[in-house]
């Protein structure tokens, strides 16, 4: 086991930059998640840690060696990627034990660890299969025991459970937390699914256009995030943005107001643009919100869509005439509408007119210019003062 050290990596390919300026260091044994769009940088920063990319600018520690200049064999690192990519022509005892035979370890020590790693995987009984009379979950098993045979300090996993349907990642996020708490050697999982990097992290790490915009606890970047794409990025469905102009007494909105002092907005001043973000379950019906110690004033609103999930209703929310409907225009960014979340036994119905008010406790307000948090909850000072950066304020 080792911890992993970025300090001030950048890689540049030519007139791109992929990677800006990244620094963050993963403790021993813990399992952090790189997690972001589609070219935000999250494997390209796994393959500066394994060796397959040399970063441009910056240094890369694993334990208390600098490896930025050791190819990827000498760095104990492995691999686990999208592309299971087994031998068909094995079976999965050879599979897994390829890479220990390539090192020429002894029959006995060759065996040992295979059946060692079967186990760990729940693969027992297994070993003489060959790789297209298994499913695919169990294929992607023998691709992490090839890993585990290594017995590497650091294990690199790059959307490994991209391609295996939905029943199977729910289960196989199981397999590998189980894996994570057997072994206890410090893992780097990369995934664009946020249900993954929620799940099994102990931290993630937030990327976007390269840079990193976040790293803390799962639930930390939930309910503080730090900036606006933190915010917006981190939950399913969005949480709801509506842009305001700081006046004395409060937030002026298009459609509402909340009520405010200035001098509680670290950063701000009368006059500012400021966007307010609150998530779908932070919106309520005026009927079901006595529970809440602390609301805003209601707000009219006329519901448009309804998306019953099972668990819970999805209700578009029109906050003013002749608003467009919630299927021409993402509510997440629109002043005229919120997305709300209630309770499957709650009467609601399409093209009514309701009362729904905010809960200010876990009401959210950033600088509209910055995107940095300004602050998060409207009961309480926010614990972040203005100029932190997120590494400073969250790992």
């Amino acid at each position: 086991m080792a911890r992993v050290q970025l300090e001030h990596v950048t890689k540049r390919y030519e007139d791109v930059t992929a990677v800006d300026d990244i620094s963050m260091e993963i403790e021993d044994g813990e399992f952090v998640t790189f997690v972001g769009p589609s070219g935000c940088g999250k494997s390209t920063t796994m393959e500066t840690v394994a060796g397959l990319t040399k970063p441009t600018e910056g240094r890369v520690y694993i334990g208390d060696d600098d490896v930025t200049n050791l190819a990827p064999k000498d760095r104990g690192v492995a691999m686990v990627f999208q592309n299971i990519a087994l031998f068909p022509h094995m079976d999965v005892f050879e599979n897994i034990s390829f890479g220990l035979r390539l090192r020429k370890y002894s029959d006995d020590e060759i065996r040992h660890r295979v059946e060692q790693a079967a186990d760990i995987v729940q693969l027992e009984g297994m070993l003489d299969r060959m790789p297209d009379e298994m499913s695919g979950g169990q294929r992607q098993r023998v691709a992490i025991a090839r890993a585990i045979v290594r017995n590497p300090d650091v294990f690199l996993m790059d959307e490994p459970l991209a391609n295996l349907d939905a029943k199977l990642r729910v289960h196989m996020r199981t397999e590998l937390q189980r894996l994570h708490r057997e072994l206890g050697t410090t893992i780097i999982y990369v995934t664009h699914d946020q249900a993954e990097a929620m799940t099994m992290s102990d931290r993630i790490a937030v990327l976007n256009e390269g840079k990193l915009q976040q790293i803390a606890p799962p639930l930390t970047c939930y309910n503080e995030p730090a900036n606006l794409f933190v915010a917006g990025f981190i939950g399913s469905p969005s949480m709801n943005f509506v842009e305001g102009e700081l006046a004395a007494d409060g937030l002026e909105t298009k459609n509402f107001r909340i009520d405010l002092r200035p001098d509680d907005v670290p950063g701000a001043a009368v006059g500012d643009t400021v966007t307010l973000g609150v998530r779908p379950e932070d919106v309520h019906l005026v009927d079901t919100a006595d529970s809440l110690a602390d609301t805003t004033t209601q707000i009219d609103a006329r519901t448009d869509v309804l998306e019953p999930m099972g668990d819970e209703i999805f209700v578009y929310l029109l906050l003013s005439e002749g608003a467009e409907s919630s299927m021409e225009q993402d509510p997440a960014t629109s002043s005229d509408q919120l997305l709300m979340s209630v309770s499957p036994d709650t009467e609601v119905h399409e093209e009514e007119d309701v009362d729904v008010v905010l809960d200010r406790s876990n009401i959210h307000l950033f600088d509209t210019t910055t995107g940095e948090a300004l602050r998060h909850g409207l009961t309480d000072r926010s614990e972040r003062e203005p100029g932190t950066t997120p590494t400073e304020a969250d790992s």
